[in-house]
């Protein structure tokens, strides 16, 4: 059993808004990424994909639909659905997905 820091682990990234894989279960990624305030472009995946907010808040475009989540919420983003960030959004996201590409 392995056991990881999730904040801890997010904090240590050296880049805000870039991923870091934390094991998979099944065919599934189990992502953290550490949310600067910055927005981020929207985006399109073939899969659909959980974000768990760990801390802080996300600011969420799904659809033209705005959403908040906090700290314990999660949102499941369907495949094909048109989702980006908005500004606002910091702290520790967990993202669960199924690559649309063979992991490393």
């Amino acid at each position: 059993m392995n056991l990881v820091d999730v904040t801890e682990t997010a904090l240590s990234l050296p880049d805000a808004w870039r991923s870091h894989v934390l094991g998979q279960v099944g065919t599934a990624a189990v992502k953290v990424l550490r949310m600067d305030g910055r927005a981020l472009e929207p985006e399109v995946h073939g899969t659909a994909e959980v974000l768990l907010v760990v801390e802080g808040r996300l600011e969420l475009l799904v659809d033209g639909v705005e959403r908040t989540l906090g700290a314990g919420e999660l949102c499941r983003v369907p495949a094909g659905a048109v989702h980006a960030v908005r500004p606002g959004s910091s702290g520790t996201l967990l993202i669960v997905e199924v690559p649309e590409r063979a992991l490393p």
